[in-house]
């Protein structure tokens, strides 16, 4: 399987909102989402690379494997 790297923020926030996550709020150059449902929100720095670290973190916490991750993010 595929490996996750580093994506920029606009691409994860493209799935985001593709997945129905909505945007809440941004404070600094971190944007918060939400999804009903979820016990804590998304953060999503605004850097130019996310860390896959924090990809992984926020697929952890919507519940999403790496695997159906690659193959929406692939079509985006």
């Amino acid at each position: 399987m595929a490996e996750i790297d580093s994506i920029s923020w606009r691409k994860l926030e493209k799935f985001l909102l593709s997945y129905g996550c909505v945007f809440v709020r941004e404070k600094g150059d971190h944007r918060v989402y939400s999804k009903s449902g979820l016990v804590r929100p998304l953060i999503v720095p605004q850097y130019s690379r996310i860390p896959a670290f924090i990809v992984l973190n926020n697929l952890r916490v919507l519940g999403i494997s790496k695997k159906e991750f690659l193959k929406k993010i692939k079509n985006l």
